[in-house]
């Protein structure tokens, strides 16, 4: 097979090109390396223009794995990600990928292959509105129904999923348009582009931090890059601020640092949340402080929080959309790292003691795993994975009652070494893990994952055999719906109900795809288990074996019984 280079690509817009094969060279032009499919008939003209492109496609088993994928590159990368998916049934199973895209702020471009122009509105095989599917949750949906618009409607679709707040982006591919010619012309490269703040913005900002006697950073978002992370490291540094990162994004501040102060997630350190409710100063850096950093909406008084709150997100509608802050910054959390650094002002009194003491708090909270029911304590295998992987290793998971142990117990050291849904999404670990795999082959990757979870999209583990992706998969196994069990046991003690599950040999499950397989029934075996696996060079699942009574670190089904019969009495 003939790959032809940018270039050649270049030369071919010169002359008379399918609407097909101009869309391909647009995304060669706008710098995909990588894109997701599972393929339809429905944009044969793609696959085949495809066929001699530099673009690495990686060809999955599940739409939603595929759309999964690519948003984990668009969060990885802060460029969207791409997918191919066909129409109607395919599209819909991709929507869950769409979701987490417009709920995580990812960039996300998925085309979906349609059906005839000639066809459309009369309810033809596999048709799809594909507006009224994803109007609600992608931030531009369209289709190319005329050949000489496709340049122009794909550039559009890059500028649109990286502006403001980034999103998902869904492109319909007529099948009659893909064959028709194109005289369209190549757009410029794209390049995106991120809102900036003002030298006001930071005077501002620097004036209300020297004011404080309790100021506290939030950092979230994306929009970030390694940069923008070590600019905030040495700004936090400097002023000695105390930092807190908000759901899932804790690689953007290193956890052994002095002034990090923890993770304001699910099931937060309660002396964390106490030290921000008490801030007087609070800047919010990227991130949008939904229901879970909030912690449901209670950290601060709505509309107008007692503490003076600086809010910094690219997005203008955002600011002030739920908490009106004393001021508000229009520019990504990275960018605003990066000018912060670049700003010339005085340095905050040092208070040295509080910076230390949010931080000795911290570690205090994510250190030492309390004993847990069973011959498993989850806790002690997520430290063993903190102390045995290198810092550059990437986590990718979906959710479950099992991310308690995680976000507690580990510690994301390096920039994107957490690559994991803010929705929350189930399925998401393997899809991810075989996306960081591609886009970092020399990089350790590890998925994590509960049973429920891992089958929703565990068929991806075929991917990564197929492609000889060597991730390394723990299935934890607690025979139920974890997280789901354990609000049934706060709400209605006793009454176990549609959260049981029989889980298959996941050990075996790899074996049979090709992979390594190994399972763990006690603490001890967890090491040499994940050794065996990494040395095997191949795709691997570890099926840990967990008592269904331990519901979280420090929750067991016991407990939330008691707790309930102590609220009747």
């Amino acid at each position: 097979m003939t790959i032809l280079s940018p270039a050649d690509h270049a030369a071919m817009s010169t002359v008379a090109r399918t609407t097909g094969r101009a869309l391909v060279d647009q995304l060669v032009l706008h710098g995909v390396e990588q894109a997701f499919c599972v393929p339809g008939e429905s944009y044969l003209e793609v696959l085949d223009a495809l066929h001699d492109s530099p673009i690495e496609m990686t060809v999955c088993r599940q739409e939603g794995g595929v759309a999964m994928m690519a948003e984990a590159v668009g969060k990885a990368t802060g460029l969207p990600g791409v997918c191919f998916v066909t129409r109607g049934p395919g599209a819909t199973n991709a929507s869950a990928g769409v979701f987490i895209a417009a709920e995580d702020s990812t960039p996300l471009i998925m085309f979906v292959g349609q059906v005839p122009t000639t066809i459309r509105g009369r309810g033809a095989w596999q048709e799809l509105d594909l507006q009224a599917a994803f109007g609600g949750m992608a931030k531009w949906v369209v289709e190319i129904d005329d050949p000489d618009r496709v340049s122009e409607i794909v550039s559009h679709a890059f500028h649109v999923a990286t502006s403001g707040r980034p999103g998902p982006v869904v492109i319909g591919l007529p099948r009659d348009v893909l064959t028709m010619k194109s005289a369209a012309a190549d757009a410029e490269p794209f390049r995106r582009l991120e809102a900036e703040p003002s030298a006001a913005d930071l005077d501002a900002f620097h004036d209300l931090l020297l004011s404080a006697e309790r100021p506290m950073l939030i950092l979230g978002g994306g929009c970030w890059s390694e940069a923008a992370r070590a600019a905030i490291i040495a700004f936090a540094e400097r002023h000695d601020l105390p930092v807190a990162t908000s759901y899932r994004r804790s690689h953007l501040f290193d956890p052994l640092h002095r002034c990090y102060a923890g993770d304001l997630g699910l099931g937060a350190n309660p002396a964390l949340v106490a030290r921000i409710k008490a801030a007087d100063v609070l800047a919010l850096v990227g991130g949008r402080l939904g229901e879970v950093p909030s912690q449901g909406y209670r950290l601060f008084d709505i509309p107008t929080p007692s503490c003076k709150l600086i809010h910094v997100y690219p997005d203008a509608s955002e600011i002030g959309r739920i908490y009106t802050p004393t001021l508000g910054v229009q520019a990504g959390g990275g960018a605003f790292a990066l000018a912060l650094a670049q700003a010339d002002a005085p340095a905050r009194p040092r208070a040295v003691s509080e910076t230390t003491e949010a931080h000795a708090a911290y570690l205090a909270w994510s250190q030492t795993p309390k004993a847990q029911p069973g011959e498993v304590n989850l806790g002690e295998v997520m430290v063993w994975l903190r102390e045995h992987l290198p810092a550059r290793s990437i986590i990718c998971n979906g959710a479950g009652g099992y991310a308690a142990w995680m976000h507690r117990y580990y510690r994301f050291r390096a920039f994107n070494s957490h690559i994991a849904p803010t929705s929350a999404s189930m399925g998401y670990g393997v899809p991810a893990a075989v996306a960081m795999k591609r886009l970092h082959p020399d990089v350790p990757v590890v998925s994590i994952n509960g049973d429920g979870d891992f089958l929703m999209n565990g068929q991806e583990f075929a991917t990564a055999v197929q492609y000889g992706l060597p991730i390394v998969v723990l299935v934890l196994d607690n025979a139920c719906y974890g997280s789901i069990r354990l609000f049934q046991e706060r709400e209605y003690p006793g009454r176990v109900y549609a959260t049981d599950l029989k889980n298959p040999d996941f050990a075996a499950y790899a074996r049979a795809f090709g992979g390594f397989g190994v399972t763990v029934e006690r603490t001890e075996d967890f090491a040499a288990a994940f050794r065996a696996a990494e040395a095997s060079g191949l795709p691997s699942i570890i099926h840990v074996k967990l008592d269904t009574e331990a519901m979280g670190p420090e929750v067991t089904v016991s407990s939330l019984r008691a707790a309930a019969q102590a609220r009747k009495a």
